[in-house]
């Protein structure tokens, strides 16, 4: 235990945010710095339990206790190698992930939970700054190759865990640069590129080989793949949008989110200097409540919106845990993340029925209604009908599984019943040699789930090609079935 009394004694805290006034002129991260003797502190309230459900709460099992304890003591070296045996990136995680552990964390029955990724990033962060992560090169290659299709999370996981195996990888991404929904869906005030170039830099270093602007099935066909390598990992995550097709939807203004985010990632690189979908001067509304939504949010007030609105069909979540929500599971509250600060209302339990425009084929407005839940669906209150200004409008209703058709046809792969690529316990698909990983076999989920599920295949495709299994697997998908 680190600090017997810590979890007394010391009052949770995290790092605050940078002034509203200030971080709205700019695309950095919005944190103020912390500092490590406050870190410290933070991590001498773990109680190192004797049951950690931390480790319940993460799906890759890392080692709160031990890293937390070892940055109490000022050791941390050996907090950053107890740090990355069980997560390839933690500043990915310690940045995006939205802590399942730190809602499994024991003190947090009755107490506030440990700030652990608070710690977590602290630990990366100065790793990095001190030159502990170096590149990791395999002793010897096996001579096996290896494909990656996508290069978010879980395929820089499975990459980076096959090519420390001795594994020759190539990792295949559509985009003109690395990183999935990390480089062109996440803002760069959630998580500032450089952190990902450093990691891909890493791995290349590692060498893995990275290969961009080439769309897997149509630049390289299915069977050139299955020639050319001895196994293939499908990481291209649940890509397929949700619409909403309702009367109006072809007007123009309105935007999915993922045609909405990345022009503005590309402002934020210095690619271009301004995005062809701008809200500058706009009122723009925003459909769909969750973390896409309100990185559109945060990126509208960047762009200077006269006006930013928020939909949910959802009732708005408790303060509280909710009596069906109880510890250690994640709990479904209200959240106010960094850009609902800056600013925008959020409107609740509303549902669009038409998008309004004006003579030149512009949309002007949307017709909203109230709605309850009945019987399992959303049922429209009589009379609530009213209509709110915009000018731009984005769709942030989430995904609905893979882009099916193409190479996935083309392989030959099949199906789960909810849509996504079907694959057994080792992460192998209904093909042979062909494995999958992330979004793509899990369906939309988190950052943390990736990377464990990047991991986790890396190990399956380690022992199809070894016949041994030495990698860490962090999981298994046994609530998939193969058909």
């Amino acid at each position: 235990m680190a600090d017997p009394k810590g979890f007394l004694t010391t009052p949770r805290e995290n790092a605050s945010h940078r002034p509203v006034f200030l971080r709205l002129k700019d695309w950095r991260e919005v944190y103020d710095e912390f500092g490590n003797e406050r870190v410290q502190k933070q991590a001498g309230r773990c109680m190192d339990c004797g049951i950690p459900f931390c480790h319940q709460g993460c799906p890759l099992g890392n080692l709160v206790p031990e890293w937390n304890t070892l940055v109490w003591r000022e050791d941390w070296r050996a907090a950053s190698d107890r740090l990355h045996a069980t997560n390839n990136f933690p500043e990915f995680t310690g940045t995006l992930c939205p802590a399942p552990c730190e809602s499994a964390c024991v003190l947090g029955i009755n107490d506030d939970p440990v700030s652990i990724k608070r710690v977590e990033i602290s630990i990366v962060d100065r790793a990095w700054d001190e030159g502990w992560i170096k590149p990791e090169v395999p002793s010897a290659r096996t001579g096996k190759k290896v494909a990656v299709v996508g290069s978010g999370p879980a395929g820089l996981a499975a990459a980076q865990q096959l090519t420390r195996a001795g594994h020759d990888v190539v990792v295949f991404e559509r985009a003109d640069a690395v990183g999935g929904l990390l480089r062109y869906g996440i803002p760069e005030f959630k998580m500032e590129k450089a952190r990902l170039d450093r990691r891909v830099e890493q791995m290349r270093q590692e060498g893995t080989e990275f290969r961009v602007n080439v769309n897997v099935g149509v630049d390289v066909t299915a069977s050139r793949l299955r020639e050319d390598f001895d196994a293939v990992v499908l990481a291209g995550g649940a890509t397929a949008w949700r619409d909403l097709p309702i009367p109006g939807r072809s007007l123009q203004g309105i935007y999915q989110a993922m045609e909405y985010l990345p022009p503005a990632n590309q402002v934020a690189s210095g690619a271009l200097d301004r995005s062809p979908i701008h809200a500058e001067g706009k009122h723009v509304v925003v459909i769909g409540g969750g973390d896409t939504g309100a990185d559109c949010v945060g990126t509208a007030h960047r762009q200077g919106a006269a006006s930013v609105t928020q939909l949910e069909i959802m009732p708005k979540p408790p303060q509280a845990r909710a009596a069906v929500n109880p510890w250690p599971t994640y709990p479904m509250l209200y959240r106010v993340t960094s850009a609902h600060e800056e600013g925008g209302e959020r409107v609740y339990s509303v549902s669009t029925t038409e998008f309004v425009g004006d003579p030149e084929g512009n949309v002007r407005g949307l017709l909203l209604t109230e709605v309850v839940s009945e019987g399992g669906k959303f049922v429209p209150v009589e009379g609530s009908e009213r209509e709110i200004p915009a000018d731009l409008v984005t769709l942030a209703m989430g995904f609905v599984g893979p882009e099916q058709g193409g190479l996935l046809n083309d392989l030959g792969v099949e199906y789960d019943p909810r849509g996504n690529v079907a694959r057994g316990t080792d992460f192998q698909t209904t093909v042979d040699g062909v494995f999958t990983a992330g979004d793509m076999g899990r369906g939309q989920s988190l950052i943390v789930w990736a990377i464990a599920e990047g991991r986790s295949a890396a190990a399956g495709v380690d022992a199809f090609l070894t016949g041994r299994a030495v990698l860490p697997r962090p999981i298994e998908p046994t609530d998939r079935p193969l058909v």
